[in-house]
């Protein structure tokens, strides 16, 4: 078995019967984006393929600290697996650096990394929280947390900390507004802004025909 191969068992194990937008197959998901994106960009593509397999070992949301979520279990468990394998430290740094600084976490957390590498990872990850994925992943997680679908009284909150964006518990339809439609235009690569702007489209007729049901007009 390859490095690759190897990661991709450790991650099935590691996240078996997780909740279901952030399960293997999101992983999956995450990956075959990368490698899309990654044809037309000079990387290192074993970072690439690492950090896209490895990027939500342990996503912070479902480690509930003080803070909302532990940040430093994803990396610490990357870290400690990629150091089993005996992998240069130089990769292993550069895909706890992809780890750590994907997430979107409000908009408001300013990233301390950058690479072309973690460009293509994270928007590999993008993707997948847009289009018609992005919405079921969003109810999904949205009947996990069992959350209202949507209260015409709430208004999304569009300045959040990064606190304040992992402790919310508002209705699902407004985590459209608090991150899924700002992603289109947070892109890093031409391949993902292509991608991305389908997928947009689509989350904005969705919209429309939610809240023309709602208002029992279709």
């Amino acid at each position: 078995m390859t490095l690759i191969d190897r990661t991709i068992a450790f991650v099935k194990e590691k996240l078996d019967k997780a909740e279901g937008g952030h399960d293997w197959f999101h992983i999956e998901r995450v990956y075959k984006n990368a490698m899309v994106i990654a044809q037309q960009e000079e990387c290192d593509l074993t970072v690439v393929k690492l950090g896209a397999l490895l990027h939500d070992i342990a996503d912070s949301k479902f480690h509930p600290d003080a803070s909302g979520g532990d940040e430093t279990i994803g990396p610490k468990t990357a870290r400690l697996f990629l150091e089993s394998e005996n992998v240069d430290k130089e990769i292993i740094n550069h895909v706890i650096n992809i780890i750590e600084n994907i997430s979107f976490k409000g908009g408001n957390f300013g990233q301390h990394f950058s690479s072309k590498e973690l460009e293509i990872v994270q928007d590999a990850d993008r993707l997948d929280a847009i289009g018609a994925i992005g919405i079921a992943r969003t109810f999904n997680y949205g009947g996990f947390k069992n959350r209202a679908i949507y209260n015409p009284a709430i208004a999304p909150n569009l300045n959040m900390s990064k606190e304040e964006y992992k402790k919310s518990e508002s209705p699902t339809l407004n985590h459209f507004y608090e991150k899924l439609l700002l992603l289109k235009d947070k892109m890093n690569t031409e391949t993902g802004k292509k991608i991305a702007q389908e997928r947009h489209q689509f989350m904005e007729t969705f919209l429309s025909q939610f809240y023309a049901e709602w208002e029992g007009e279709k």
